[in-house]
Formats: C-alpha cells, structure tokens, sequence
C-alpha cells in the first residue's frame, strides 16, 4: 500500500545536522505513526513520505520553513519552574537545558534562557527552529485509517493517538 491522504503511516528517522552530527533518532525504538495528510506532521516530511510504501527509506534535506518553523522573534515567555518537565529528568534547571512544558496545543519543547528560585525565562521556539535538517526516514508500515481515525482527524494504536 503507498502512502496517500487518509493512511497511517508508521516510520522511523534520524535528524541529523548539515554536519552530520545526529540530533535524535527513534530508530530502534517505536516506529512514531500519523495519520498521513491531515496537518499531523512536518509538512517537509509528509512530502517525502507522500507514495512511499512499507520498507522504503529516503534521505531528504529540509529547510526550516518546512520542519520546525523559522525563529520567531519575541519568543521570550517567564513561566513556573514547576511547569518545567525534563526530557532526561532533570530536577535542576540551568541556561542552555531544553525542558518541556505544556501548553493549549500540547506539549512543546523550549529551551532555558534564564532561571530563578521559582520563575524561568524560556524560549518557545523549538531547539532545532530555524535550521536545515537532514532526514532520514524508512516506512515502517502503512494501512487505509479507520473512519474514527479520519473523523478524529488522527491516528489511533500503537505509536499514535491513546484515548
């Protein structure tokens, strides 16, 4: 089955910068599954996998207008430090550290600009804003979305969307 609007496509990747440095990789891990044309993912990325089917792999390079967005500037927001989650469980926060918070659309990866006793300075752009990435992607599998899964407008199962 290939890739097109109301599939769901499960896939593993690597990013990497122009350097060639690898920033994350879920290869190894829980392929990560969207529900394919309905805004759930980067949209550079939904165009590479747009006809792929299982098995396939591509390497792509993707500029930051199609991934994690360009910086945007006044991205500066003070917030709790017990609003700030650690992607590796940290429980002490410095300048530099990337943390989680949760926001109205979700979760979103931001970075410490400055941090006090109680109250952080954080940047909301995503870490990787604002750079051209390299990908490379392989299908892990494909299959037709459910009608639920197309009404909910995302997909359901392992890898995707728990109710």
């Amino acid at each position: 089955m290939q890739i097109t609007k109301g599939t769901v496509v499960q896939f593993h990747y690597k990013i990497q910068d122009l350097e060639g440095n690898e920033l994350e990789s879920n290869f190894g891990e829980e392929a990560v599954a969207y529900l394919h044309g309905f805004n759930n993912m980067m949209p550079g990325i939904e165009k590479s996998l747009e006809s792929m089917s299982k098995g396939d792999e591509v390497e792509v390079e993707l500029e930051a207008a199609e991934t994690y967005g360009e910086i945007q500037a006044d991205s500066e927001q003070r917030v709790s430090v017990k609003h700030l989650t650690g992607l590796s469980g940290a429980k002490t926060w410095k300048a530099g550290m990337t943390a989680v918070v949760n926001t109205e659309q979700g979760q979103r990866e931001v970075t410490i600009i400055k941090v006090g006793k109680f109250m952080a300075t954080i940047d909301i752009n995503h870490p990787l804003a604002g750079k051209t990435l390299k990908f490379d992607l392989k299908v892990a599998d494909v299959r037709a979305a459910t009608d639920e899964e197309v009404e909910h407008g995302h997909a359901h199962g392992a890898g995707g969307h728990h109710h």
